[in-house]
């Protein structure tokens, strides 16, 4: 028995210095500009809405729930999928997870770029509508503030997965749309697979449910008559009932704040992946309005938290304060540093928390520190996939590392 005790105080020992050794290596690769010491959530004074999601991922962990759901807003930070894969990864990561979900919009139908653990298809015409520009604007969008439309007599549409660490097959999908009684789509191509469909016309989606697992999905859009004109797609949610996180990158390129508040159907469809937590990532294109102000920028996330709360009443918020960005390319943008200080302000206003891209980043002129070092595009706006990456494995760091400080399986 004292044999074993000491087995285990000695494989404990050297779990320790080896992530030590892991975490000393992957600082050395950080460039000396990036503020390290800033790589940390920061709380509110009441933290204990935060330690009620930590205490979800425990149970997850433990065995006593089987999904944790969290939902990233943004804008083309996200839209990329280079952030949002890295958190994917690491939170499945955290017990060896691989179910859960995840939300996909089909880019490539309507023309636009891709997260690339997916590829969506088309043989039809779509017309793409987002919330980020009034051009572009359509009744009832939902959640992913953007959708296709299309008014094609005939028109197949679909997804298949890519290979990922994240999310690889399912078996249960709903498919989000405008219940348009002069279309009827139907399942093509699944020959010998038996699923069950049901309509859910209140929530907005279509479900299917599979009998076995599968990693893509092909349907036949075929269209009765022109009483109403057009079919509107918006999105597709997957789930594997093993044990794991849904995780839904929800980006549009071009969204600020006000954005996702244009959208009709917003609440009814995130209340049907109700989120345990809720993380923003939108800023960027607020701070390029010549008329940003810092109460208008708190006032829109004010509106989005108090919508979120109605879809799910117990989810919790982190903020990411946005990142350092050029006008024009040339100019130095100096509204981010007063939408840090609104970043703080809402932490403490809904109990939430902060983690400080800004400040990690380098703050006021950094961005042409990571463009100079390769990391950023030549906007000065966007990052490319290796500085994403980076950002990514910062921000997942120090979210795993408040978890397991705060965690009660911290020493198991």
């Amino acid at each position: 028995m004292m044999k074993d005790k000491k087995s285990t105080l000695l494989c404990k020992i050297l779990t320790s210095l080896l992530s030590c050794v892991f975490y000393l290596v992957s600082i050395s690769q950080v460039p000396s500009f990036i503020n390290l010491k800033q790589s940390k959530l920061y709380f509110s004074k009441d933290s204990s809405q935060f330690m009620d999601f930590y205490k979800k991922i425990d149970e997850l962990r433990e065995g006593k729930r089987n999904k944790v759901t969290v939902v990233h807003f943004g804008g083309s930070h996200i839209q990329a999928g280079f952030w949002t894969e890295v958190l994917m990864d690491g939170f499945q990561d955290m017990g060896k997870f691989n179910g859960g979900g995840t939300f996909i919009f089909p880019f490539k139908i309507v023309k636009t770029n891709s997260p690339h653990f997916f590829k969506s298809f088309t043989t039809g015409n779509w017309i793409r509508k987002r919330s980020a520009l009034a051009k572009e604007m359509c009744d009832n969008l939902g959640m992913a503030g953007m959708a296709g439309i299309t008014n094609d007599s005939a028109n197949t549409f679909g997804f298949n997965l890519l290979k990922n660490n994240h999310h690889q097959t399912f078996n249960s999908l709903r498919i989000y749309h405008n219940f348009n009684p002069s279309f009827e789509f139907s399942i093509a191509n699944q020959v010998g697979q038996n699923f069950v469909r049901k309509d859910f016309k209140r929530e907005g989606y279509t479900e299917f449910v599979f009998e076995t697992f599968i990693d893509s999905v092909n349907f036949n859009l075929v269209r009765k008559d022109t009483i109403i004109r057009d079919f509107m797609l918006k999105g597709f949610s997957i789930e594997n009932p093993n044990p794991g996180f849904y995780y839904a990158a929800i980006g549009v390129n071009g969204a600020s704040t006000s954005s996702y508040l244009r959208c009709q159907s917003f609440v009814d469809e995130l209340a049907t992946i109700p989120p345990d937590l809720v993380i923003f990532s939108i800023g960027v294109n607020d701070t390029h309005d010549m008329n940003f102000s810092k109460e208008k920028f708190v006032a829109n996330y004010d509106s989005l938290v108090a919508l979120i709360k109605i879809a799910s009443p117990n989810c919790v918020f982190l903020f990411n304060t946005t990142t350092d960005n050029f006008i024009r390319r040339k100019t130095p943008n100096k509204r981010p540093i007063k939408a840090q200080e609104a970043a703080y302000e809402l932490m403490e206003k809904h109990n939430g928390a902060v983690y400080d891209l800004y400040a990690v980043m380098g703050g006021y002129k950094s961005m042409y520190k990571w463009y100079k070092a390769g990391l950023a595009a030549k906007d000065k706006v966007h990052f490319n996939g290796r500085g994403y990456k980076l950002l990514a494995g910062l921000m997942f760091e120090a979210i795993d590392r408040s978890y397991k400080y705060n965690s009660k399986l911290k020493d198991k």
